[in-house]
């Protein structure tokens, strides 16, 4: 479909145009459109106060220029009553978050995803943003800096710091042997319910401060510098319904002695290539209430594998087959995934992770071998 322009519709109150080339919205005769919410994403503007000239911005509560070309960002001040704003994956960079501080007292959605902002923007923003309730910051060059920053806007909910440069741990200068936690600073959010860290350098002992979120009911992260004690680390958090630990070192003697929190209902574990498929069903039959992800436990729901007792194992997992992660194995050759995780470590390395399993899983080892030698 060929769109070249709109007729003025003054009573249209939510427009949506992707991937396109846009000089402006409307012909300028009548009344302006008094639109609430704009999507507009991927376009190519050269100027957005151009392009809205024929729209009455000051009743926007909703706008989305996510992938859109647009260089300034000035044109965001007569948005006086936006609460949620999109512009992932837009060139906008630290010198412009000013423009959405201006505005920023009735926000309650910022989607900076995958933008040039930095520790240094987010600073601009906490005494603008008092109602701000999701902050998704995944994909930016933000790092621990920003942590007290964010820790200063009252009523977040939801944070993703995924693919950022946060680690978790700030290192403290002079005599001290230790680096300081930087997730301390997020006991200030009473409110915070959802904490996404994927596919960053973070490390067990940075983890220990999250268990003072009371409100916490979903965490999920994802680095390979996790191992078992980021499990008993969480186990007390009592309101955790959703918990991912992926890619991480985790043990079958870890997971065996793990106790879910009470409110638990999903365990993704995908990329856990240590884990065995025994301890894995004996996981499932212990917490059946609890679904587990896994590339193994994937692969037996798909072989159609029957338990003597009611199991999440199958009966939830094939409800979420359109989730599954690209690591999910073939039914038919269950072992690929396990020695392409391998090349990630060294034979040594290895072997010392193996022997840190516990005596059950090294007694299974055992036994393997012998029944090699004999055959």
């Amino acid at each position: 479909m060929s769109v070249t322009n709109l007729p003025n519709l003054s009573s249209l109150a939510y427009l949506k145009i992707s991937n396109c080339t846009l000089h402006f919205i409307f012909e300028g005769v009548g009344h302006k459109a008094r639109m609430e919410k704009v999507m507009l994403p991927g376009a190519i503007i050269a100027g957005a106060s151009e392009a809205l000239e024929y729209v009455e911005t000051s009743r926007h509560i909703f706008l989305d220029l996510s992938y859109s070309s647009l260089q300034s960002f000035s044109f965001l001040h007569s948005m006086n009553v936006l609460t949620d704003l999109n512009l992932s994956e837009s060139a906008l960079t630290d010198e412009s978050i000013e423009h959405i501080a201006y505005i920023g007292t009735n926000k309650r959605y910022l989607n900076l995803s995958n933008t040039k902002v930095s520790s240094d923007g987010i600073g601009t923003l906490p005494e603008h943003v008092p109602n701000l309730e999701t902050l998704l910051l995944s994909g930016t060059p933000v790092d621990d800096m920003a942590v007290p920053y964010i820790s200063m806007m009252p009523s977040l909910k939801v944070i993703n710091l995924s693919r950022t440069n946060v680690k978790g741990l700030i290192h403290q200068e002079g005599d001290s042997p230790h680096d300081a936690p930087s997730f301390s600073a997020l006991k200030n959010l009473s409110h915070l319910e959802k904490l996404e860290l994927e596919e960053i350098n973070i490390k067990d002992a940075a983890l220990f401060p999250l268990m003072n979120l009371d409100k916490l009911i979903y965490l999920s992260l994802q680095s390979v510098s996790l191992t078992d004690a980021s499990l008993y680390r969480v186990s007390s958090a009592s309101k955790l319904i959703h918990l991912g630990v992926r890619d991480a070192v985790l043990t079958d003697g870890g997971l065996d002695s793990f106790i879910p929190p009470p409110a638990m209902e999903v365990l993704d574990i995908r990329g856990s290539w240590l884990l065995t498929k025994d301890v894995l069903l004996r996981f499932c039959h212990k917490h059946p209430r609890v679904e587990v992800r896994h590339e193994l436990v994937e692969a037996l729901d798909k072989r159609n594998f029957h338990y003597s007792s009611p199991s999440r194992l199958t009966m939830r997992t094939s409800q979420h087959k359109h989730k599954q992660s690209k690591l999910s194995m073939s039914p038919h050759r269950p072992d690929d995934i396990f020695l392409d995780q391998r090349l990630k470590y060294t034979r040594e390395e290895s072997l010392a992770l193996q022997f840190s399993s516990a005596a059950f899983s090294t007694s299974t080892h055992h036994q393997g071998n012998r029944d090699s030698n004999v055959t």
